[in-house]
């Protein structure tokens, strides 16, 4: 069985002792912070910094898309949904690009100000309107500029000296559910998604992207099983096809869209059986336990190296910064 690891969610501002605890045990890799976690950014410093009292070597991780997905908002700039990005490049195409640059280091910067390793970007969907949950959170509605808009974005994080994830591989913005609360298929051919919905993967696979998650949705004419549990997709597709050399991210594992494989052992024996490295189980805390412990009876003493997903060395500039709050708060206007 394949090295892998688990990202541990937090039940509220501080560490609990079950959670120190919990900390302490090697398969856990990482830690993904979510709105009641982030009060202040103050608050979310010092959380880290107990944090890494206890595991400096933890990939400290949070969703900072903008729009419906910014888990913190109180000291940091409020980001609009990267939709918006679209109506300029509408406009402009070198201003666009430019702005997408620019928001993407926005973000990072002020998640790496804080000691956050990792936010969990960009959403590389395509938006059809007609999967809510997606929705303004993809950066348009055509592929075309989804791959333009996002190339710029993941190169303004990586000014900031953060990783980027590509998400919802092979693309979750047909399928007209929310994985959540229900399943999700996708009826289109592997030709029909290849030059549309997967554009943008492969693109940023061939920039280097660092990390890809994938959608708990069915593709029925081209594999039997759902993305985040298909060794097609993760293998076949994206590891030989694709050549991806990154970490490959599960989306949450507690999602009624993830329950198709049995109980939480269960799924995350077949995750990991596809080729799946990092584990995302949240909120539900008896679920996270039953997949830490099987990860630990599969006897494998060494441990995932997340050391590529750590924040690399970079210095702030706090000129850029500021331009990109204030290019920002023209497009909140």
């Amino acid at each position: 069985m394949a090295q892998a690891t688990l990202f541990l969610d937090l039940d509220g501002t501080e560490l609990s002792a079950e959670e120190s605890a919990l900390l302490t045990r090697p398969h856990i890799g990482g830690v993904i912070l979510f709105g009641r976690n982030t009060q202040t950014a103050k608050q979310v410093a010092e959380l880290i910094q107990a944090i890494r009292g206890i595991r400096p070597d933890l990939v400290i991780s949070i969703d900072q898309e903008g729009g419906r997905v910014q888990r913190l908002k109180n000291g940091v700039t409020i980001l609009p949904p990267v939709n918006v990005l679209s109506q300029v490049y509408s406009l402009d195409k070198a201003k666009g690009l430019s702005a997408a640059r620019q928001m993407g280091y926005l973000m990072a910067a002020e998640m790496r100000l804080l000691d956050i390793d990792l936010s969990f970007a960009p959403v590389l969907d395509v938006n059809y309107d007609r999967n809510t949950v997606i929705g303004d959170r993809a950066f348009a509605n055509d592929h075309l500029t989804v791959c333009a808009l996002s190339a710029e974005y993941i190169e303004g994080m990586r000014d900031a000296g953060m990783s980027a994830t590509a998400k919802h591989f092979p693309g979750h913005g047909w399928a007209d559910a929310d994985t959540h609360h229900n399943d999700a298929i996708d009826e289109r051919t592997f030709e029909q998604l290849w030059n549309t919905d997967m554009l943008p993967f492969r693109e940023a696979i061939c920039n280097g992207v660092e990390g890809m998650m994938f959608a708990h949705v069915l593709y029925p004419n081209c594999a039997s099983d759902p993305a985040g549990y298909s060794d097609y997709w993760m293998k076949e597709v994206l590891r030989e096809r694709l050549a991806f050399t990154g970490f490959v991210f599960s989306d949450d594992l507690s999602m009624k869209a993830a329950q198709a494989a049995g109980g939480y052992k269960q799924r995350a024996e077949k995750a990991i059986a596809a080729g799946c490295q990092v584990l995302l189980c949240c909120n539900d805390r008896s679920g996270t336990i039953e997949v830490l412990n099987y990860l630990e009876s599969l006897g494998c003493e060494d441990t995932l190296d997340l050391g590529e997903l750590k924040g690399s060395a970079w210095q702030v500039d706090n000129t850029r910064l500021s331009e990109a709050r204030l290019l920002v708060k023209e497009l909140m206007d």
